[in-house]
């Protein structure tokens, strides 16, 4: 018999993960992924194209993920300019 585990029961303590969304249906499925990620523990931040804008705002993410959506290659969160590179690091 095979069992499934669910993601409600793994530990994503202090892991860091990069959500991208992109325009197309499955970003209302992203919002829930961002949401149980979220739960298990794990550090979301969330990048969404200007598509995936149309489907799900920035806000549903930043309430899911408690964390600043970016939402453009060139926002300015860290006055640089380059937040895009600060969240690979």
């Amino acid at each position: 018999m095979e069992s499934r585990v669910g993601i409600e029961s793994v530990s994503l303590a202090h892991k860091k993960i990069i959500l991208g969304v992109t325009g197309g249906i499955a970003a209302y499925k992203a919002a829930e992924l961002c949401r149980l990620l979220a739960k298990a523990g794990a550090d979301v931040r969330v990048v969404m194209s200007a598509a995936a804008q149309r489907f799900v705002t920035p806000l549903t993410f930043q309430a899911l993920s408690g964390k600043p959506v970016l939402t453009s290659l060139w926002d300015s969160a860290s006055g640089d300019g380059m937040e895009h590179i600060h969240l690979s690091r």
